[in-house]
């Protein structure tokens, strides 16, 4: 196995592997599916240093914030155009409190953080904190419930603090707390994980919980819940099967959970450090969310043929071994090109399915696991390779999914995988702008690809380009500009054909008039 490995990444590093010249013909007049801006969602948990030192530093910081959170952070998610975040997380939702975060800060009482850590918790960030964040970014909140060690009395109140304009006890103590109109909160998760750190549940006794629990969760005023039911892990298709059999009626969407992760026990492998091979099988790995999320559609499908239950994969993406020198249990991992491509061929797969997926949340945005953002308690802040690919990708939010046949070479990798050298996406905006995202994933050779647009009278091109020298490549705080966006040249006008040369490991973004 290893000889016939080493043999594929000598032909391709030779050029003697098979360089098929890649085509796509896109069907400008064909589409329909609108790309949820969703899709590009982001999530925050109470894990290392998302929240405290990510987002919040608090009023009296050094560091220059606006009532607390810091600023650099702000304006860079606003720059983002982040269009949901979910939050307290992940496993941290299912043993908070959330009347330990509200009131005044100096008297809200501490916690022990047993997922993460053991971190104590002083609930300085809480529902108040949170939301308002939401509206300075221009963000809608994901609140995710605790179901594995709270009440529904818990959950039910909670709902009419955030939403309830009414003369009621939940509302009126938020006007104590210095809130006087409720917040807008459309998606509520009931329950996180319910099979593993959300409460160790048989699917069958969720599905009960869950219908119970929804039950109190209730629409005040104008405001509607969108209920979301704690689904499968990856390939757990039973789970799947199990809640619409018995909860479909009582849902708006369905999550699943899916990480490019080498594995639960032992070494995950560096962020940094690692092959080319490691990279090839990290892409197909990231890939086989396509074959997953078709799995569970069809299941889906069974019991809701009109598709009106969303898929909502509210956590993906890269996890690997924390850094070397940083806190046990805090996540805190460094983001290399290799995770950009992770991003762009995920985003890539997640368009096509939009009849379904609904709604996508990489973990995390700042500090943990395939983060945004890297920030450190000096000040200094970081733009990570992922960022950019969101950054790039962001003109395909609430476009129309413009259906293409995409062909190109492609390889075998560990674990009998396959993964083609080219993938893409293409959408027509608004105001009727064509943009076709192209992620040459060969590592060592330029792509050729020629774009069909059949019925498309182009005027101009124009791109961005995502790439570096070594698939290692990663911003750090003392040289954060190793891998960042650039304008890209490399495409040109024949008719209505597109001839594109995208160099090696690059990801590029054009806009067409």
């Amino acid at each position: 196995m290893k000889k016939s490995i080493l043999l594929i990444a000598l032909l391709v590093t030779t050029g003697a592997f098979a360089q098929k010249k890649a085509t796509m013909t896109v069907h400008a007049d064909e589409g329909k599916q609108v790309i949820p801006k969703e899709i590009y969602g982001q999530f925050a948990e109470h894990l290392g240093r998302c929240i405290y030192g990510g987002i919040w530093v608090g009023e009296d910081s050094p560091i220059p914030n606006i009532n607390g959170y810091r600023k650099d952070v702000l304006e860079a998610l606003k720059a983002l155009k982040v269009p949901v975040l979910r939050w307290p997380g992940g496993c941290f939702a299912d043993e908070y409190h959330w009347m330990d975060g509200i009131g005044p800060k100096d008297k809200r009482p501490k916690m022990v953080n047993t997922n993460w850590g053991g971190t104590i918790e002083d609930n300085s960030f809480g529902t108040h904190e949170f939301l308002n964040f939401c509206e300075m970014i221009g963000t809608e909140p994901y609140i995710s419930g605790n179901v594995g060690s709270g009440t529904v009395e818990e959950m039910a109140k909670w709902v009419e603090y955030m939403t309830s304009d009414g003369d009621s006890p939940m509302a009126n103590l938020r006007r104590k707390n210095g809130r006087d109109k409720p917040w807008k909160v459309k998606y509520i998760g009931v329950g996180n994980e319910s099979w593993g750190c959300g409460g160790t549940m048989r699917p069958e006794f969720y599905a009960d919980l869950y219908r119970r629990y929804q039950t109190y969760c209730r629409n005040y005023g104008d405001n509607r819940l969108y209920k979301v039911a704690s689904g499968a892990s990856d390939y757990d298709y039973n789970w799947t099967e199990v809640l619409m059999k018995n909860a479909a009626h009582q849902m708006h969407g369905l999550s699943l959970h899916y990480y490019t992760v080498k594995g639960w026990s032992g070494s995950k492998g560096s962020a940094t450090n690692f092959t080319k091979d490691d990279y090839y099988w990290t892409l197909g790995k990231a890939i086989e969310i396509e074959p997953v999320i078709q799995k569970h559609i069809a299941i889906m499908d069974q019991y809701d043929p009109n598709k009106r239950i969303g898929l909502l994969v509210d956590e993906w993406g890269t996890w690997w071994d924390e850094e070397p020198g940083t806190v046990r249990g805090h996540l805190y991992q460094q983001n290399a090109l290799r995770d950009a491509f992770v991003a762009s061929l995920s985003l890539d797969i997640f368009h096509k399915y939009t009849d379904r997926v609904k709604m996508a949340n990489i973990a995390q945005i700042v500090n943990v696991l395939q983060s945004m953002i890297l920030t450190d308690e000096k000040g200094g802040m970081v733009l990570t390779p992922t960022y950019y690919v969101f950054k790039m990708y962001n003109v395909h939010q609430d476009a129309t999914f413009l259906p293409f046949e995409l062909n190109s070479g492609s390889m075998n990798v560990r674990d009998d995988r396959t993964i083609p050298m080219v993938s893409g996406t293409a959408s027509r905006d608004k105001s009727g702008v064509i943009h076709i995202s192209l992620s040459n994933v060969d590592a060592d050779n330029a792509q050729e690809i020629t774009v069909n647009l059949p019925g498309v009278s182009m005027k101009s091109v124009s791109g961005e380009i995502l790439t570096s020298k070594n698939l290692t490549d990663h911003n750090t705080f003392s040289n954060p500009d190793v891998v960042k966006l650039a304008a890209f040249t490399g495409a040109k006008i024949s008719g209505n054909t597109l001839n594109v040369k995208l160099p090696a490991k690059s990801i590029v973004t054009l806009e067409v008039k």
